[in-house]
């Protein structure tokens, strides 16, 4: 029997789980299916269809469930990728906002309603400069984005 991480993220879907979970597994390297269940006679889903599914994005495991109507996400909750690059930062945000919603300061809705931080990887060293000046236009600076724009934010913190 294989060891379960100790903490692992739970996402709860009405019924499309199994799409959800297609879809990151698409976008982020290093990630995989590892297993799927279906409910049976017992239900409380249609007997045959994905109850569970276990995954890994960039490695870190996650569990998603069809639970039914219930639950939805909220922003709450989100899920923050630091990335090194603007790039990399376009290549995730473009894949993650389709179908769904972009929000401010790099934050988005996918399209099915789980919240996404698609930041910089230097943004915590540059609010956190010493420098109040430096860490104040770091900040104002990204509060009038939506998707992160590297430069500008380089440019803020250099004070360019």
């Amino acid at each position: 029997m294989a060891s379960l991480q100790k903490i692992t993220p739970h996402l709860w879907f009405d019924a499309n789980a199994e799409e959800a979970v297609t879809f990151y597994v698409s976008i982020f390297e290093n990630s995989q299916i590892l297993g799927m269940s279906r409910y049976g006679d017992a239900g409380p889903g249609p007997k045959g269809s994905v109850m569970a599914i276990g995954f890994e994005l960039q490695g870190q495991p996650f569990a998603a469930v069809n639970g039914g109507p219930h639950f939805k996400f909220s922003e709450a909750i989100s899920f923050l990728i630091w990335c090194d690059s603007q790039e990399e930062i376009d290549r995730l945000w473009t894949q993650l906002v389709q179908g769904g919603k972009e929000q401010r300061c790099g934050w988005l809705k996918d399209k099915f309603g789980l919240s996404w931080q698609v930041n910089y990887s230097r943004i915590p060293e540059m609010i956190g400069d010493v420098d109040p000046a430096r860490s104040s236009r770091v900040m104002t600076a990204m509060m009038q984005m939506t998707k992160i724009d590297v430069q500008k934010l380089e440019d803020a913190y250099s004070g360019r």
